[in-house]
């Protein structure tokens, strides 16, 4: 175990947690932010197009502003995965998969969630043969291919959109026949002449042998299942949050969220929580940054005795 106390240990490091970081940091809370990587679900978005102060601005971009900004500030940033959390006299234990251990007077939760299996056969043999989670990071690598992304929402018809520049033709496979992405972005994927759209169906098994082949797509209304030719299949219907760890340690919902208040407090004293991994409603970059914000200087007040009751808006 590192001999080091830190004041409060952040885990992930995406919007929230490197806001949390920043703010932390510039009032000198000795800070360490552990994240199985810097950026998160917003790093792999192309572009962002509702960031205020940015017409537009990439993805991987804007998150390194983010993390320029928490290191400039003070704060240290290790590349690991937390496998546990434990309290003892007042006192955080964090894990990691590596094997270290490092303490802290206080944590902020921060890791947001991890990608949605589809749960066909195929999948699991095919991840990193051609299933790919990220179009960012992959659709380069099936330039004049043809591919499938599947899911209804903005990062479905982002990677979709995405793919028609390089792709010879793009599949995008919705169960439904409406979209739940913004609108804007359902019309600039029904512009592009390379992007087919296949309402009414999923994706029922993915085929290949040691890499994809194609996909056996199923129409959800009629059952009628046709086998289509694909290079790559890019999954992108929703996430999850991977909150096992922290059960008996923090309130959880039905559906694994972290649970807090106003002042992003979770049930356990001196353990905040922001961004995506809680049950408020609204997942967006700025409502992560927002949060990651308020759950710093809650901490930062709880390192400092005061109660939350008792402290004052900035502004008196």
């Amino acid at each position: 175990m590192s001999n080091i106390l830190w004041d409060v240990i952040i885990i992930g490091g995406a919007a929230a947690g490197l806001t949390a970081a920043m703010y932390t940091a510039r009032r000198k809370v000795k800070t360490l932010v552990i994240t199985k990587e810097t950026g998160g679900q917003t790093a792999t978005a192309t572009y962002i197009e509702n960031y205020p102060g940015f017409s537009h601005i990439a993805g991987p971009r804007l998150m390194q502003k983010f993390e320029k900004g928490a290191r400039k500030a003070g704060a240290e940033i290790f590349i690991d995965e937390v496998s546990s959390v434990k309290e003892h006299d007042k006192k955080f234990t964090v894990t990691t998969t590596s094997g270290d251990s490092y303490e802290a007077k206080s944590l902020i939760l921060t890791f947001g969630k991890t990608p949605r299996d589809l749960g066909v056969p195929g999948e699991d043999k095919l991840k990193g043969r051609g299933v790919s989670y990220c179009a960012t990071c992959d659709v380069p690598l099936f330039s004049n291919k043809t591919i499938a992304v599947v899911g209804g929402g903005n990062s479905a018809l982002d990677a979709a959109i995405y793919g028609s520049k390089t792709c010879k033709k793009v599949y995008l496979v919705h169960r439904r026949d409406s979209f739940r992405g913004f609108e804007y972005m359902v019309e600039r994927a029904k512009a592009r002449p390379n992007i087919e759209i296949l309402y009414n169906s999923v994706v029922a098994e993915i085929k290949g042998d040691g890499k994809v082949s194609g996909a056996v797509i199923q129409n959800t209304q009629t059952n009628e299942k046709k086998e289509i030719q694909l290079d790559g299949v890019f999954v992108e219907i929703g996430h999850v949050v991977k909150t096992d760890f922290l059960k008996g340690l923090v309130n959880l919902n039905d559906n694994g969220e972290v649970i807090v208040d106003i002042n992003n407090m979770t049930s356990r004293q001196g353990v905040f929580a922001a961004g995506d991994l809680t049950q408020l409603p609204f997942k967006q970059v700025i409502t992560s940054a927002g949060d990651g914000c308020k759950a710093a200087l809650a901490a930062y007040n709880y390192l400092n005795g005061v109660p939350l009751d008792k402290v004052r808006p900035d502004w008196k």
